[in-house]
């Protein structure tokens, strides 16, 4: 029996499952944080040529079809083509197991447009189709039951590949850090699927891209951007992050989300993001990207382009949807990172698989969403999970047995080591989509695009300062004369307290037993007597230390109601400081660093960005109100004359060095003259900034 399949959702599954299963074994070893690359460094491996690529011949063996699929999939990715089954055949037969497969490139084949029935209600979206008669493919047949042979190879293609190399251009500062000698074709994108897209306009305006791009360098020389490009040197993906996104990266960016639905939606959009959230609990942007085509190689550029503009600092945890080629990409540049699939788009995703069964029992999707979410421990969550299963007959269901068997990659329960941010378990983290379904449809130009999602970033950074504001000005209405609540609200942002505050109140209602004594006492912790779960609690009386069963603290940074069940009973008066994260706190972004490190040892370039770096943080604080601007050029101007009377005095201590105390060949620059008294001057310039971003700093 012969199949032409079109990589049906069910094939689509299985394969992404078996990515995610083999996650762990994907790592490739990295630099340590003690030895990482630098900017130049990482850009060179970017651009790296590729290992040698196997070729497939006639009468190739593989132990089995999949290791064949696996053997042509890398085959494709290398030289920058999707491909699918094409074709199977199974045995005639009681068993009729498989015998034949043919993978064949996407573009194959002709696209027949179907006619309609004329029946009213029945119109549909048309499809872009791919297709454009490719002959490309390579057919495997059964050989025996451990050997596939290749009986039929096309390798040819009728259409421009994709991207055969790794050549990239990055800017930084002034100049381009160039893979090749030749220049890049800035008036156009290039990309090997373009016709699925039907806003081809996004591919068109390269100029106005690096236009863009040159106007926000001038405007801040920290804004990063990187460009890749192809063989003919048309750019095919783009990279930005501005100066603010970068800072902000460094205060919150150890939770990262890669948003990628933008290309899923109706639009198809290339248009890409790395967001995390702040210290009020809203989205914070760390990067974008025109991403022309979603494929491991790609998306292994982006990854290590973005993490180079980020100083080469990972996240702890990143977030991303359930796309084969992105978890791939992340095992092999995060390898040190906490990988999550988002739950609301497998939630969102199982709503269309089981879309019938959802229609046929009106309470399952109710259910299933209870136990992921609502679910206390893991014992409770696989009862209740098998539970419903087995209540609805669902066993044989493909879909939840895939999804129960992926469950520690994307239920919270089982991902609590790990911090994610996420304060309650309804918390979705949220995107731009708001704005990108406002701004965005397919006939938007870039440079409308670019313009809207800049004045957007401005809104949302305004935002942000109104609400540091707030935090400062005033303190959150309490709910109970405990001292602990009371430190709470002057640490944390009035959001976070908030979440603080419920896990403060619902421990109240809360029991409490003691089942160990001693330095390290033991509490079990329920909710009432006939709860089925049950916390442990142990507190350290010595090191005033708790720690809790249920690893809220490590999965989003605030104490649980359990340990303060316990904290009610053994009376501290306060928390200790390790129990309030920063990145919570009022003083989130307030970290000006007076150590200037080694970077009086470094390039021109180091010192030049470490100064923008401080700059930004400075305009920061200093733009929260009109009575906080004008101090901060007060602050500003002081610093700046100081800097000129320094710089003087060097120059006047070249002028007038003794020349019989030192070789007359010997080069003198200003930093050696500076090098004596850099201490006392440099102490002076910090300690002015120092004042100004100082967390006693407040509101004129």
């Amino acid at each position: 029996m012969e199949t032409n399949t079109n990589d049906t959702d069910e094939l689509m599954d299985e394969d992404y499952v078996q990515c995610l299963m083999s996650l762990d074994t994907n790592a490739r070893t990295i630099l340590s944080p003690h030895n990482e690359p630098n900017l130049t460094t990482t850009l060179q491996n970017v651009t790296n040529e590729m290992e040698p690529l196997e070729e497939p011949v006639l009468g190739m063996a593989f132990e089995s079809d999949e290791a064949a699929k696996g053997f042509y999939n890398e085959y494709a990715r290398r030289l920058g083509f999707p491909f699918r089954v094409g074709r199977s055949r199974r045995s005639k037969g009681a068993e009729e197991v498989v015998i034949m497969k043919r993978f064949v490139c996407s573009k194959e084949g002709v696209y027949r447009k179907k006619m309609n029935n004329g029946e009213e209600g029945s119109k549909r979206r048309e499809r872009i189709s791919m297709r454009e008669g490719c002959k490309a493919m390579m057919e495997v047949i059964r050989d025996s039951p451990t050997r596939w042979v290749i009986s039929k190879l096309e390798t040819a293609h009728t259409h421009r590949l994709g991207l055969c190399s790794r050549s990239g251009y990055l800017r930084s500062r002034s100049n381009f850090l160039d893979s090749s000698d030749t220049k890049p074709n800035f008036s156009s994108f290039s990309s090997p699927d373009s016709t699925t897209f039907p806003h081809r306009n996004l591919f068109n305006e390269g100029q106005y891209l690096m236009d863009f791009f040159l106007k926000k360098q001038c405007e801040n020389p920290s804004f990063f951007h990187a460009i890749q490009t192809d063989r003919n040197s048309c750019m095919t993906n783009v990279f930005w992050a501005d100066a603010r996104s970068r800072e902000s990266y460094k205060h919150f960016g150890d939770v990262v989300t890669f948003d990628t639905t933008y290309k899923k939606n109706k639009y198809m959009s290339p248009f890409v993001v790395f967001s995390g959230i702040n210290h009020h609990l809203r989205p914070v942007i760390f990067g974008c990207a025109l991403l022309a085509e979603e494929t491991e190689f790609s998306l292994i550029w982006l990854f290590e382009t973005w993490l180079a503009a980020m100083g080469n600092r990972a996240p702890i945890s990143f977030v991303t949807d359930q796309n084969r080629a992105v978890v791939s990409a992340v095992s092999k540049v995060f390898p040190n990172t906490r990988h999550r699939v988002c739950k609301w788009l497998i939630l969102s995703r199982t709503k269309q698989k089981l879309a019938h069964l959802y229609n046929t029992h009106p309470t399952l999707r109710a259910e299933l969403e209870s136990c992921v979410i609502e679910s206390k421990t893991v014992d409770s969550f696989e009862g209740n999970w098998l539970s419903i299963v087995d209540r609805y007959e669902l066993r044989k269901n493909t879909w939840l047995q895939l999804l129960f068997n992926i469950r520690e990659k994307w239920v919270p329960l089982y991902l609590k080591d790990s911090f994610f941010g996420e304060m309650s378990p309804t918390q979705k983290m949220e995107t731009v989509n708001d704005f990108y379904k406002k701004h965005f449809n397919s006939k938007t130009s870039v440079k409308v695009f670019l313009t809207q999602f800049d004045l957007a970033m401005m809104s949302w950074h305004e935002e942000e300062a109104n609400s540091d504001l707030d935090s400062l000005r005033s303190l959150p209405a309490l709910k109970t004369a405990s001292p602990i609540e009371k430190q709470a609200a002057r640490v944390y942002t009035k959001a976070v307290f908030r979440g603080f505050q419920e896990e403060f109140v619902q421990s109240l209602g809360y029991i409490v037993n003691k089942i160990k004594d001693g330095n390290v006492s033991k509490f079990a912790v329920n909710l009432d007597e006939d709860c089925i779960d049950t916390f442990f609690v142990s507190y350290n009386v010595t090191q005033k230390t708790v720690d809790c069963s249920c690893g809220n603290f490590s999965f989003c940074g605030i104490l649980c109601r359990h340990i303060f069940a316990v904290l009610l009973i053994v009376d501290p008066r306060i928390l200790p400081d390790e129990y309030f994260l920063k990145r919570w706190s009022k003083n989130a972004k307030t970290d000006f660093q007076q150590d200037i490190g080694n970077f009086f040892h470094e390039s021109v370039n180091l010192r030049y960005n470490d100064l923008c770096s401080d700059a930004v943080r400075i305009a920061e604080s200093g733009a929260r109100s009109s009575g906080i601007y004008r101090n901060a050029k007060d602050v500003l101007y002081k610093a700046y004359e100081e800097i000129l009377n320094i710089e003087k005095e060097a120059s006047n201590k070249v002028v007038h060095r003794d020349p019989n105390e030192i070789n007359i060949n010997e080069e003198i620059t200003i930093d050696d003259a500076m090098a004596d008294q850099l201490q006392d001057s440099e102490r002076k310039v910090t300690n002015l900034l120092g004042h100004l971003l100082s967390s006693a700093w407040s509101p004129v």
